[in-house]
C-alpha cells in the first residue's frame, strides 16, 4: 500500500514531517505501508520555515497511490496554486483521487482538495484561520466545533482531513487505524511516545474573514 504526500515551495514542514514519521513506523510494524514524498518535477523543496528537503519522485512518475495526503502551506503559495483550476498540482490530486482508497489532507491542505472539487459534499476541517476559506465553497460541510480530524464517506469516496498543523499526528494516528486496527495504531503511538500534555491551554479564536483569493 502506498501513501503520496505531494510537496511545493512554502509548504508546511510539520504537515509533512509529522505524519511521515507516524506512517514511518505503521511501516516497521509489519503494515503494508510505503511513503513517498512527490513533487512537481522530483526536485527539492523548501517549506515554509526554510528548511529544504529533497522529494523521492515527480507526479509523472507516482501516476497511482492508495493513500494520498495533502499538506497545508504558504497562503501566498495556496493561492497561487488554486488562482489556476487546472494547475498541475490539482490535476494531480484529481489524477490520483481517482482511484485512492483514502484522499487526505492537513491543516490547509482541504483548500487545495476544495479548489480541486475532491471535498465535494463531504463534512471537512481545516486550520481555524481558514474555516471561512472552507466555507466559501458551497458544497462542502464545514466543522466548526474544532475536531482534530474529521472522518467523511460517500459515493465519491472517503476522505479523512485534520484541523491544524498539529492535528496532522493525530489524523495520522487516525488512519493508521482505519487502515490496520487500533493495535496497530497504538503501537505507532507507543513507538513515537506520543502522550501530548501541553504546557499551557489557550482557546482557538473565530475564524477571521477569508484572505486568500483564488476566483
Amino acid at each position: 500500500m502506498k501513501l503520496g504526500i505531494p510537496v511545493y515551495q512554502g509548504v508546511n514542514l510539520l504537515d509533512v514531517a509529522g505524519p511521515l514519521e507516524m506512517f514511518y513506523w505503521a511501516g516497521q510494524n509489519d503494515d503494508d505501508l510505503q511513503t513517498v514524498l512527490i513533487s512537481e518535477d522530483g526536485g527539492a523543496v523548501t517549506s515554509i520555515n526554510g528548511v529544504r528537503f529533497e522529494a523521492q519522485a515527480s507526479f509523472s512518475q507516482t501516476p497511482a497511490l492508495d493513500i494520498l495526503w495533502v499538506p497545508g502551506g504558504d497562503p501566498v503559495a495556496l493561492q497561487t496554486i488554486m488562482k489556476a483550476p487546472y494547475s498541475p498540482y490539482l490535476q494531480y490530486l484529481r489524477q490520483i483521487a481517482a482511484n485512492a482508497k483514502w484522499v487526505c489532507s492537513v491543516c490547509e491542505g482541504a483548500l487545495l482538495l476544495a479548489r480541486a472539487g475532491l471535498l465535494d459534499d463531504h463534512e471537512a476541517t481545516t486550520h481555524w484561520y481558514f474555516t471561512a476559506c472552507l466555507q466559501s465553497f458551497p458544497n462542502i460541510t464545514v466543522d466548526t466545533t474544532r475536531q482534530r480530524f474529521v472522518v467523511s464517506r460517500n459515493a465519491s469516496g472517503n476522505r479523512l482531513t485534520g484541523g491544524g498543523i498539529s492535528s496532522g499526528l493525530d489524523e495520522a494516528l487516525k488512519l493508521i487505524s482505519l487502515l490496520f486496527g487500533d493495535k496497530s495504531a497504538e503501537q505507532v503511538q507507543i513507538n513515537t511516545q506520543y502522550f501530548p500534555k501541553p504546557p499551557v491551554m489557550g482557546v482557538i479564536p473565530q475564524s477571521p474573514e477569508c484572505s486568500i483569493r483564488w476566483g
